[in-house]
């Protein structure tokens, strides 16, 4: 890295471990089989213990839950199946108390259509917050009178549906990109950006300190609104994905540029922003760049979406060598170029990483899920674990029925597709069953699995909570099961995740701060990296993506000092100092390294 560059700069957000909460399912404290805010409170021991220092949880506004939600029908109102604002408050002092910190989910794409503002806005059209929406008059009117969408733009979250909802009232459509109860905000009216950064000092006032801001990339739209290109089959698909004309829009960063001014600036916080779809280095680095004035960092979905074409219900092939090219792309990336990472493969709505990136059967999980672990707490970057990813969690069985088990709107909407499409074609129907049990947002919704006994410790026994417990929950995939695990040779995936939590942190200026340079590019199963400090420290992370025994040449200019650990055992692993070194499947090896 230059010598301008800030990059190994020391910042409390950079070197912290974030874990997100999806609050439903993370503890019951009421017995009504839905996570709360209390639940979260009375975790905080247990996430201190695995070394987190930010909390981060999904949304808990008021709101009908259309979206889990992601749709709020107000910003300063707790749901009260969450609990209340006061509830909040504990949670920041019991937070504080500990050194940990709270980052709320900042969704101010979109609200509720049940959210005040929104009520206003449909009431007529010359109410005062009518335009703090988008409304367009229909495109034409069909001979038996049915309005026609503005543009063929489809829903994101039912792309069988038009991303514009009619409302009768008013003969217009309002824009909803996501779902017909998440109208999308009109960033062009200043009156909407400052009722925006009313709603963030009021969160950090109270001591949160900072935010995940959702689909922030889609808060500028192309102000003509043109119809989207036809890339689906337009036979069976009516709407198109409008996505370039939503998706880092013109007014992007004048937006995001005024928020740092008006608000973040003023306040020593932390910000991550979701931004889909972009991958574009220049694009990013407008936003997470050190002198950008925007955001600290975003989450890049490259390696997220390696198994997406052009639509996330989808899959497409993918191989380790493409997997390693993304990772050490943006690991450069942001070291040459002064901007930030965050290192994440988990979160609420994509299918759970063991099952994704490597083997979940009961043979390998645990394997692999410490491979993903020692991957993930080496790598340059802001760390953020997802609940049930430290220990081992994966995606729910085939064996549960679709139309029973599976709670998220985008899940039902697709299957409901599915089945008006395929109905006459089993096979194509088994492809979409199958996109179900590998992509929905539902397996990372799964209530967190504290110990063995009944509902897995989520809510009181006698309890239905709101969505099924895995029931691998009863062979040791649980949380206490995993802490007090003994062995003479090796760790649980929590006790795994715990030490490779100390060990970053320990090592920060290597693991936090430091070059990283890939290792064996061309090799199709290995994705080996050196991490080295300013000072010269040096480590060798070695991980071996397949279920095969392989051997992998050390280069000769690597000279081990000694090897610190493996995935398979507790202590330091017995393996050659230089040479072919023997790795078992979905074994990851890490080395401290002589500098000469």
């Amino acid at each position: 890295m230059s010598k301008s560059s800030s990059y190994a700069t020391r910042k409390w957000w950079k070197e912290s471990v974030i874990y997100q909460i999806y609050p439903s399912s993370f503890q019951d404290t009421t017995g009504n089989g839905w996570g709360d805010v209390k639940g979260i409170t009375a975790r905080v021991d247990y996430l201190k213990q695995l070394g987190i220092d930010v909390v981060w949880t999904s949304p808990i506004y008021k709101s009908p839950q259309a979206d889990m939600g992601y749709d709020i029908a107000d910003y300063k109102v707790i749901d009260p199946i969450y609990g209340s604002v006061d509830d909040v408050d504990n949670l920041v002092s019991e937070l504080k108390k500990r050194d940990m910190k709270l980052m709320m989910d900042l969704v101010v794409n979109h609200t509720s259509n049940e959210h005040e503002w929104f009520l206003e806005s449909r009431s007529s059209k010359t109410n005062p917050k009518r335009h703090w929406y988008i409304w367009k008059p229909p495109k034409s009117v069909s001979d038996a009178g049915v309005p026609e969408p503005p543009t063929n733009w489809a829903q994101i979250l039912g792309e069988a549906n038009s991303a514009w909802t009619y409302d009768n009232q008013t003969g217009e459509y309002y824009l909803s990109v996501f779902t017909p109860e998440q109208p999308d905000l009109n960033w062009e009216n200043p009156e909407v950006r400052e009722a925006v950064w009313d709603v963030m000092r009021f969160w950090l006032d109270r001591g949160v300190a900072g935010f995940r801001m959702d689909v922030i990339n889609m808060i500028s739209k192309v102000p003509t609104y043109p119809d989207a290109p036809v890339v689906l089959d337009p036979a069976s698909h009516r709407y198109q994905p409008g996505t370039q004309f939503f998706v880092n829009g013109p007014k992007l960063h004048d937006y995001l540029q005024e928020m740092h001014r008006e608000v973040l600036s003023k306040y020593d916080t932390i910000t991550v922003g979701e931004m889909p779809g972009v991958s574009d280095e220049n694009e990013i680095l407008r936003t997470v760049g050190a002198n950008a004035g925007e955001l600290n960092m975003i989450f890049i979905f490259d390696l997220v979406d390696i198994d997406k074409p052009n639509v996330r219900m989808a899959l497409k092939p993918w191989d380790v060598k493409e997997m390693k090219s993304i990772i050490s792309r943006w690991q450069r990336c942001m070291i040459e170029r002064d901007g930030w990472n965050s290192v994440f493969i988990e979160n609420h709505d994509n299918p759970r990483s063991v099952t994704r990136y490597a083997d979940d059967s009961d043979e390998w999980r645990d394997k692999s899920a410490k491979l993903l672990a020692l991957m993930q707490t080496t790598l340059g970057g802001t760390l953020f674990v997802y609940q049930g990813e430290e220990i081992g969690m994966r995606n729910a069985p085939t064996e549960w029925s679709i139309e029973e088990e599976y709670k998220d709107i985008e899940t039902i909407n697709y299957w409901k597709k599915c089945k008006q499409i395929y109905k006459d074609n089993p096979k194509q129907l088994e492809h979409g069953r199958k996109i179900i049990h590998m992509k929905a947002r539902d397996h990372a919704r799964t209530p967190m699995q504290w110990n063995n006994q009944e509902n897995a410790g989520f809510c009181p026994p006698g309890v239905k909570p709101w969505m099924r417990v895995m029931d691998d929950y009863k062979q040791g995939i649980n949380a206490e099961d995993q802490m007090k695990f003994e062995s003479d040779n090796e760790l649980s995936t929590w006790q795994f995740w715990q030490r490779g939590i100390q060990n970053r942190k320990k090592h920060a200026d290597v693991f936090v701060y430091g070059d990283y340079q890939e290792i064996s590019p061309e090799d199709p199963t290995i994705l080996a990296y050196g991490r080295t400090s300013q000072s010269g420290e040096r480590w060798l992370v070695v991980l071996n993506f397949s279920g095969k025994d392989v051997e992998w040449a050390l280069p000769e200019s690597l000279k081990v000092e000694f090897w610190a650990c493996s995935t398979y055992i507790k202590d330091q692993p017995d393996k050659p100092q230089k040479g072919k070194i023997p790795l078992k499947p979905w074994e990851g090896l890490l080395a401290k390294c002589k500098i000469e």
